[in-house]
């Protein structure tokens, strides 16, 4: 496919069911990642802050650290980027000049949704206004060409991996004069100004991996504590989410999306690139991802789970979570090009077709299950996966039922009437019958 052309996508375009498959796939994978802080207190990262009761929870942190930890969401800041691309482009062929304008009212609808997430719902981790942020500088490049899309992406995501590195000297630099200190102080002795200011940078810096179990039972208490009690704490969670760790985060997800954009503008995420290049992503991508992430999460254990190996194994962290990430979207596209278990394919693009739905679905059951429940903390970590599993089980079955009936997901069909100022038709007037489900 020639350099910088938008592929076209007919309603029932192979193309587009196997970007709504991917989204689907990675949405239920995004679940799988944050299902531990929906359940848990400070858990995501270090599985010995909570719900740790044995050999199935370590090998469920192990699992999820090495196959999938960041790779969603990279892969769905892809999906994203591209979306950014295919909106605008089509509003531009359908001959609108307000193109710009419309996705502008889209995405600022978006980072409300992702507002309603996070303080309504309380989702402490939600990513829609993360997106919806970072999409209002994405459509500035939109039109750039493929080399320059993927230049620009990866020298963010080289930018990002740089702080992180920094981050890393600071963390050294701090622990031997914090811990010094710490020891001075525990004899009795008194602090010198310096000493205080290194063992409060070390708590801040530590408190990312490490949890003490007194943290852990207050976070309990106050999210088994009713829904103003849980509000409490996650406010001042999602405080701190929405504008420093924004700020952190931002070349990091800017750089998936321009990333996806390229992908969508070459070809690769419509099926238009050779198997051969498929092939290579996976096969190259799960050899250099795996082995980075394998020696990452040996290196955390052997070392005791500590903040300073957690930070250490950091510093090859965007190498192999964007190298397995690149080998799950060659073997999702590997697999649509099979026409394989053509049942599943479907299901799960209808799943990705209700994907803003499907996704705020998973903080309300949380809500419901964790908050309002009280089951919060009371699940160890590999049993919050069969919360996750009956959820893909319900999700997988439903979606394709409903857009059988609906042309869109609820959620779906309230941004499209807020983004173009008119209610769309909701129901179809005919069901569609069978599995397959026409793309609107």
């Amino acid at each position: 496919m020639s350099e910088g052309v938008v592929p076209a996508a007919g309603p029932n375009s192979d193309r587009i069911e196997t970007l709504d498959f991917i989204r689907g796939c990675v949405l239920f994978g995004i679940l799988l990642m944050n299902i531990t802080s929906m359940g848990l207190a400070d858990a995501y990262t270090n599985p010995m802050n909570a719900g740790f009761e044995g050999p199935a929870d370590l090998w469920t942190w192990i699992v999820t650290e090495v196959g999938f930890e960041g790779t969603q969401r990279a892969i769905f800041s892809m999906l994203f980027g591209a979306g950014v691309l295919l909106f605008t482009s089509r509003a531009e062929q359908a001959g609108r000049p307000d193109a710009v304008d419309l996705f502008l009212r889209r995405t600022l609808w978006l980072i409300a949704f992702g507002m309603v997430n996070a303080w309504v719902l309380l989702w402490e981790g939600d990513i829609l206004y993360f997106y919806g942020i970072t999409g209002l500088f994405v459509v500035a490049f939109r039109k750039l060409s493929v080399r320059a899309l993927l230049a620009i992406g990866i020298a963010g995501f080289l930018f990002n991996a740089a702080i992180g590195i920094v981050e890393l000297r600071a963390m050294r630099a701090v622990q031997p004069v914090a811990a010094q200190a710490i020891a001075v102080e525990k004899a009795g002795g008194k602090l010198n100004g310096e000493q205080k200011e290194a063992v409060a940078a070390w708590q801040g810096m530590s408190s990312r991996f490490v949890a003490s179990p007194q943290e852990v039972a207050k976070s309990n208490a106050a999210m088994r504590g009713g829904y103003a009690s849980a509000w409490a704490r996650v406010s001042k969670i999602v405080v701190f989410f929405q504008s420093w760790l924004l700020y952190r985060l931002f070349f990091d997800i800017f750089s998936m999306m321009i990333i996806g954009v390229a992908l969508l503008k070459s070809g690769v995420l419509t099926l238009q690139a050779p198997s051969r290049l498929y092939w290579t992503m996976m096969l190259g991508g799960y050899a250099v991802g795996f082995t980075t992430n394998i020696l990452e999460t040996r290196w955390i254990i052997d070392h005791g789970f500590t903040p300073v190996a957690f930070s250490e194994a950091l510093i090859s962290y965007d190498l192999g979570r964007l190298a397995v990430a690149v080998g799950h979207l060659g073997a999702m596209l590997l697999f649509c090009r099979s026409g394989a278990f053509g049942w599943l394919r479907r299901s799960m693009a209808a799943v990705g077709r209700m994907a803003l739905t499907n996704y705020l679905t998973h903080s309300l059951v949380a809500l419901i299950l964790f908050v309002f429940l009280k089951q919060f903390g009371h699940l160890a970590r590999h049993e919050l996966y069969y919360v996750v599993f009956s959820i893909w089980a319900f999700q997988l079955i439903l979606s394709p039922i409903w857009l059988r009936h609906f042309r869109f997901g609820p959620v779906e069909w309230l941004w499209r009437a807020l983004t173009y100022g008119k209610a769309p038709p909701f129901r179809r007037e005919v069901p569609v019958a069978g599995a397959a489900v026409p793309a609107e």
